[in-house]
């Protein structure tokens, strides 16, 4: 019997399969790190990938930090879910960000508090055409390095926004409505439709939405539409690299199904309000599609750099998963009622739940002898601390990741009261190459972060 071994060849970090007027962007294999191709015993700086994650109206403070500093601190009773991760975080307390408070501007704690948590600017404060606030800290890395990826950076959330109208005691609806500003005057978009967000992603969102939703109606899987070359790369590579490829394209079905499952479900409720066409009507089911969708974008490396709203800010949201009925908003102006912190405690664990998933999958997908979150800056927290009382410093900031070797994690790390938030956002634009002086009211950088 006569065996044949297949040479490996290199493979460009940007191919992509073709097929249908469909591009699929690949995973990071073996093939790509070596200009041999023969990465199996090499190793390769691998991008590094950068989230934030905001969930709004602040949390119970108490039930958040943890009591001890260090890394022998445990985990509070909020935090809990993180525990298989807690070597791979930093909870970082004490940082504030000031632009969120009134400075002279009366009412508005919740629309500053979105508008100002990644700009690092104070809104002016109008509910008109003429918004303004800041540059966010993602699309500065996006201005920096966004070149280098088919899409410069991606905005996703679970409610849809508005960009005009009063929703805050006179500020507009798009400082509620958006952490991500590409200009003073620009916020960015955010998607909270998976399909979109998956069609972004494969490129197939070129035509009007009627064209988009004809193709929608007769789309076959999008790896029946790039089979052939899939197949021609497939004979090019070597076993472990194979074996990525089928991991991949596995979980790309797998997200294709529950995308299509989510869809007909949302279909056939009936419920007592509203469900907008294409938007998951199971909470937990929506939030676990974005987060999955917000890997894959990573792990293709189809962008560097995302922002997720899990809420506008001031979101009535109701957390029906936890047996929390009542709003969110409404419940976050507890007065200190037992009940109703009791609510917002399940709350803050529900969706710290749901980042824990996140962080799974995250680890769980290898680059090289690393893992996607050893390659990542993870940011998850909210621009209000203690939301009965619109505080906008101790604020609830966990960052997961190790930078690329940059950050060493498992602490948690007191910082003095009234350190800016900014120090931590200039420091992870410094880490992917956007090296700026200064961001909002930054002081230096956060050097007890370092590896």
């Amino acid at each position: 019997m006569t065996f044949h071994i297949r040479k490996p060849v290199q493979v460009s970090r940007r191919s992509v399969l073709k097929g249908a007027g469909t591009l699929m962007s690949l995973p990071l294999l073996d093939a790509m790190l070596t200009s041999n191709g023969l990465a199996a015993e090499a190793t390769a700086a691998a991008p590094i990938r950068t989230a934030y994650l905001f969930t709004p109206n602040g949390v119970i403070m108490p039930s958040w930090t943890p009591k001890k500093d260090g890394s022998d601190y445990v985990l509070s009773e909020t935090l809990k879910p993180l525990e298989p991760f807690k070597s791979e975080i930093n909870v970082l307390s004490g940082l504030a960000q000031d632009n969120g408070r009134a400075k002279g501007d009366g009412p508005g704690d919740h629309a500053r508090s979105a508008s100002s948590f990644l700009t690092g600017a104070h809104p002016v404060k109008t509910a008109g055409a003429d918004i303004r606030v800041g540059v966010s800290a993602d699309q500065v890395a996006a201005e920096a390095i966004g070149s280098q990826t088919r899409l410069p950076s991606l905005e996703i959330g679970i409610e849809r926004g508005r960009s005009s109208g009063n929703c805050d005691s006179g500020y507009s609806c798009a400082y509620s409505s958006a952490i991500s500003w590409k200009t003073e005057h620009t916020p960015m978009a955010k998607e909270i439709v998976p399909q979109l967000v998956f069609d972004r992603l494969f490129g197939t969102e070129q035509g009007t939405p009627e064209e988009r939703a004809r193709r929608a109606k007769y789309r076959r899987s999008i790896l029946d539409l790039v089979a052939d070359d899939a197949s021609r790369l497939d004979k090019t590579l070597g076993q472990t690299d194979r074996r990525k490829l089928d991991e991949y394209f596995t979980s790309v079905r797998e997200i294709e199904t529950r995308i299509e499952q989510a869809q007909k479900s949302a279909e056939l409720e009936k419920p007592d309000f509203e469900i907008p066409d294409g938007i998951p009507s199971d909470l937990t089911q929506h939030i676990r599609l974005m987060y999955d969708l917000l890997v894959m974008a990573f792990r293709t490396d189809s962008t560097r750099i995302a922002t997720f709203m899990l809420a506008n800010e001031g979101s009535n949201q109701r957390y029906e998963p936890v047996g929390v009925k009542e709003g969110h908003h409404q419940l976050s102006h507890h007065r200190d009622k037992e009940d109703m912190v009791a609510d917002l405690r399940k709350i803050d664990h529900y969706l710290v739940e749901q980042f824990a998933y996140f962080l799974q999958k995250m680890r769980d997908t290898k680059e090289g002898e690393d893992s996607l979150l050893d390659n990542s800056m993870i940011v998850y927290g909210s621009g209000l601390g203690d939301g009965n009382r619109h505080r906008h410093d101790d604020l609830p900031i966990v960052l997961a990741g190790r930078g690329g070797g940059t950050i060493q994690p498992g602490r948690h790390i007191r910082y003095e009261q009234e350190t800016p938030l900014n120090n931590l956002f200039l420091a992870m634009l410094h880490r992917v190459g956007a090296n700026v002086e200064n961001f909002g009211d930054s002081n230096g950088v956060l050097k007890e972060i370092d590896a």
